[in-house]
């Protein structure tokens, strides 16, 4: 899913004054990021079923080792990568003895991309397919830190090892805090290994994908690497919305995960102050298959229910990902506000509730739990003031410049129209 940088001094600044008014809203982690590169590991299953030719004509192996290739070769050079296969080594049939076959080819770091490529070019279709305990050794492969790390897998069938059993695994790990995301791709059109992927994934607020061509996959595995790029800052602050207002959790400026159900709305709330302006996006992640026709809405409300302003699409050009946003100030848009804005002892903050609405549906035997991951990002900023105007008036003051106005243009009309009469007659 899409982060967004924010500023630790406006954070700041915004608690402080908040603090006069009430309980200070929940604010997200306002640690500096670090100074860490993103961290991506691709574990690939080089089992024996990897040898089957069902994808453009080709073996699945081939098809994984052009992908790898392809997406080694436009890298970010920021970006440390890891590889690690299962069931790459052990030709028996000791099943014990196979459920161990697992291996980092190359070890997380700065990329040397013939050595990638090379480790890549070697493998052969082998053994068993150990996808829980290659799991859990990728996540020790990226390490710890305060940063988001990713782990891309690629296999074409469900775990024939366990135990560890794989959802097990990625719920482990996110019980214990990882900031560790797994992404998972599917590279053979089978029910029970779709089910086990979309589990992995959903443990983790990562992402599920069934690539069905060479294409697919190299073009997924991109999307994914770069997302790592995006999101090795701080991780967002898990908040849970509620569904209505009054309930919903207090933000402060910051960035937010939650998850949200099939056609549901979910509700924040963010204090405003006049003179302020609240600056609002949110992200949703395709992470399993939906039916077509869909979007997502985010919306700023009063108190009331009023609807303030309904966010416009933002569309990052990713076709995994719906983004929305919106911008709000209490002075432009809210007569209320602006009146309050005249009094001087008006100091209480505008609260402002955040709506998120879906509009997916999932397709025939598509899980809807976990909800669907949505990042919510939110800003609050000094207004920009509109241009000056000429202040015309209003009330009686208006209907009298509108009178005289109006009797000067007849005036002036009905004198060119004489003029223009006579001389026409002279002519």
């Amino acid at each position: 899913m899409i982060n967004f940088r924010r500023s630790a001094a406006v954070l700041l600044g915004l608690l402080a004054t908040t603090a006069l008014t009430g309980p200070a809203p929940a604010a997200a982690d306002d640690q500096e990021p670090v100074a860490e590169p993103p961290r991506v590991e691709l574990v690939l299953d080089v089992s024996g079923s990897m040898r089957a030719a069902d994808i453009d004509g080709r073996s699945r192996i081939s098809v994984a080792q052009q992908a790898f290739n392809e997406v080694v070769d436009a890298l970010p050079a920021e970006t440390q990568l890891g590889i690690r296969v299962l069931g790459a080594t052990y030709r028996g049939k000791d099943k014990k003895v196979g459920c161990q076959d697992t291996q980092q080819i190359v070890p997380v770091g700065p990329v040397d991309r013939a050595r990638a490529k090379a480790a890549v070019a070697t493998l052969r279709p082998t053994g068993f397919t150990p996808v829980g305990l290659a799991l859990r050794t990728a996540a020790q492969d990226l390490g710890t830190g305060a940063t988001t790390r990713r782990i891309v897998l690629i296999t074409d069938g469900e775990d024939t090892c366990a135990p560890p059993d794989p959802c097990e695994v990625a719920r482990e790990l996110a019980a214990q805090g990882t900031s560790l995301v797994v992404d998972t791709l599917g590279l053979a059109p089978d029910e029970k290994v779709r089910k086990q992927l979309l589990c992995i994934a959903g443990a983790t607020g990562g992402t599920y994908t069934a690539a069905q061509s060479a294409e697919e996959l190299t073009d997924r595995i991109k999307q994914l690497v770069e997302r790592a790029g995006d999101t090795h800052t701080l991780a967002p602050t898990v908040v849970g919305g509620t569904n209505a207002c009054d309930s919903a959790p207090l933000l402060a400026p910051g960035v937010y995960a939650d998850r949200e159900s099939f056609s549901e709305h979910r509700y924040y709330r963010v204090p405003v102050r006049p003179g302020q302006e609240l600056r609002a996006s949110v992200s949703m992640a395709l992470d399993r298959p939906v039916n077509r026709d869909y979007g997502v809405l985010l919306r700023a409300t009063a108190a009331d229910g009023r609807e303030l302003v309904r966010g416009a699409d933002a569309g990052s050009g990713r076709a995994d990902v719906l983004s929305a946003g919106l911008r709000w100030s209490a002075s432009a848009d809210d007569e209320d506000s602006t009146e309050a804005e005249a009094t001087p002892t008006a100091i209480e903050p505008t609260t402002v509730c955040l709506v998120v609405s879906n509009s997916f549906a999932p397709r025939p035997g598509t899980s809807a739990t976990p909800g669907m991951p949505v990042e919510l990002t939110i800003d609050v900023v000094a207004a920009a003031p509109a241009p000056d105007g000429p202040d015309l008036g209003r009330g009686w003051m208006l209907l009298a410049l509108l009178t005289v106005a109006g009797l000067l243009t007849g005036l002036l009309a009905g004198l060119l129209t004489r003029w223009w009469v006579a001389t026409w007659r002279e002519n």
